[in-house]
């Protein structure tokens, strides 16, 4: 007996939508017509009455998944509009086709290397097809809100801190997926996932800041000493220039005392001529 309910069990999992559905619209059966018959008698005896209990109606967002003795009468559900049952055999279930969104609990979540974070999110999904969403499973709406928290855990359970971190939009999309294909057969399309916020221990976003810290003077070093070097070759290549023509060491005397001189300052110069310098350091 295990073992046949285990085949039936496996058989079900891996039959589709159309096909689980296809299972429950099955013939009611000569009993079941028969109740049938003496309800639409009983309704058009009963017709100024029984009028009111027939006539339904439902709102443009929604959809009605009709039961006739427990049987799903159609594969196509009712509305948007006035649709018409029977009293005492027909129920009907109304479906909202809007999307839906809700939140993900923060979750803490242990990354691939080791660092324990809590991430929360954000997700939108609409009910595509109704009959499946009443039919499959029990409750579309938890159910897709139960699957997400664990598909979060899931899924950053693979990621390092730094791609947690900058992937964002990569693990979203992923999410997406893998939800979209797992509520495909309780008719659920989920458009759209969104991860909200990370948030890390104090002491590990200490440490990274310190981290950040040492990198960027360690890099502010690195383009001081390239600058000093530079400089250094700038400076020897002028020197090479000058020392090939002395007039140039004047010339470049000139425009230091032009430079000063157009400065609002107080500064007194007394230029010296080059050859007397010279002359005296001869002797």
């Amino acid at each position: 007996m295990e073992m046949e309910d285990q085949m039936e069990s496996q058989k079900r999992r891996g039959m589709s939508k159309e096909d689980l559905i296809s299972e429950r619209t099955g013939s009611l059966g000569v009993c079941g017509w028969v109740i049938v018959i003496l309800a639409g008698l009983f309704t058009v005896l009963l017709f100024p009455i029984t009028i009111w209990f027939c006539l339904k109606i439902v709102q443009e967002y929604e959809r009605a998944v009709i039961f006739r003795l427990g049987r799903i009468t159609d594969r196509k559900p009712k509305g948007p509009g006035i649709f018409f049952v029977l009293p005492c055999t027909d129920s009907f279930v109304k479906v909202d086709l809007r999307t839906i969104s809700f939140d993900i609990p923060p979750q803490e979540i242990l990354t691939k290397d080791s660092v324990t974070v809590s991430v929360d999110g954000v997700v939108y999904f609409r009910v595509s097809d109704p009959i499946a969403s009443v039919a499959n499973v029990s409750n579309a709406d938890f159910s897709t809100r139960l699957l997400a928290q664990t598909t979060l855990r899931n899924v950053l359970g693979t990621k390092n801190l730094a791609e947690v971190l900058s992937d964002r939009e990569g693990i979203a999309h992923s999410m997406q997926s893998n939800l979209d294909e797992a509520t495909d057969n309780w008719g659920i399309k989920v458009e759209r996932v969104e991860i909200k916020d990370v948030k890390l221990p104090v002491q590990l976003q200490r440490a990274m800041a310190a981290e950040a810290e040492a990198a960027r003077e360690a890099r502010a070093k690195v383009i001081a000493a390239e600058g000093e070097m530079n400089a250094s070759r700038a400076l020897k290549e002028a020197s090479l220039v000058i020392a090939e023509s002395p007039s140039a060491l004047q010339l470049r005397y000139l425009q230091t005392l032009n430079t000063i001189a157009a400065e609002k300052n107080s500064t007194i110069i007394f230029p010296l001529p080059m050859d007397v310098i010279s002359h005296f350091m001869r002797k």
